[in-house]
């Protein structure tokens, strides 16, 4: 994991993203790739006047050149390798496009609450549709300890197994690691394989095992509230993606609940 690339756009999540994938790219010894992208206002040509939107597009793209030029100075100063490119127009396509040969995204877990629309499902779409693990932040965040507290939801899947391994040249710098399996009678592949797994790349993980009551969103927040890690792995949308949506689901509800950065795959 040396490639790690970071969705940079003026709003309310900035800082936390910027602030996250710096200790990252310091922690893996690897190079930050930053995209800011000009987003679209909201609604489109065919429901404003013309020339409308065309008027405020480019007041975006002038922002955000500004905000990129206020980036690249910070970046100056820091640590890391690093370099910058401008993109416009859908968000998920610029990251997707971008991330062809990156190990890692890092963009917000709540999206949903800022201004722009198109950005709204940022994160989901990427971890369906990239085939590459994103790092979901929450927008109060300002660190990611790589050498911290790891907790990995188990549920036995495709997507947690996916995760898991996508999360190995991470869990190597760990300082503890626990497998959560919530326990619904449903699991056909166990903590324990995973763990063994794990042990053959030198990660030692623990198995934590709950029994399942209610949703399993839920008891997996309560033990991420006593075991407080530093961040948490999981398989994204192991269920189709609108059912998620429509229904909820332990992807949506950690995406608005989980209080730490969340290594997503699917």
């Amino acid at each position: 994991m040396k490639d790690i690339l970071l969705l940079v756009h003026d709003d309310a999540g900035q800082e936390a993203r910027f602030q996250v994938a710096l200790d990252l790219v310091r922690a893996v010894e690897g190079h930050l790739r930053c995209i800011d992208i000009a987003v679209p206002a909201i609604g489109s040509a065919d429901c404003m006047a013309p020339g409308i939107g065309a008027a405020l597009m480019l007041e975006e793209v002038d922002r955000e050149a500004r905000n990129q030029r206020v980036i690249e100075g910070r970046l100056a100063h820091e640590d890391v390798p690093w370099s910058c490119i401008d993109a416009r127009g859908d968000p998920v396509a610029a990251l997707r496009s971008a991330a062809r040969l990156c190990d890692v995204i890092v963009v917000d877990s709540q999206l949903d609450k800022f201004p722009h629309p198109e950005l709204s499902d940022v994160a989901g779409e990427l971890i369906v549709t990239s085939g590459k693990p994103v790092l979901a932040v929450p927008s109060d965040a300002r660190r990611f300890d790589a050498f911290g507290r790891v907790v990995i939801a188990w549920d036995g899947s495709r997507e947690a197994e996916v995760a898991m391994r996508c999360a190995v040249p991470l869990l190597g710098h760990a300082g503890g690691v626990v497998l959560l399996e919530i326990d619904d009678g449903s699991v056909n592949l166990p903590a324990e394989a995973a763990a063994t797994y794990l042990s053959r790349h030198g990660i030692h993980a623990c198995v934590r095992r709950k029994q399942a009551k209610g949703r399993a969103g839920d008891a997996i927040l309560r033990e991420i509230g006593e075991l407080s890690p530093d961040y948490v792995v999981m398989g994204g949308f192991s269920r189709p993606r609108f059912v998620e949506q429509m229904f909820g689901g332990v992807t949506v509800q950690m995406f608005r609940q989980c209080p730490v950065p969340l290594l997503i795959a699917h």
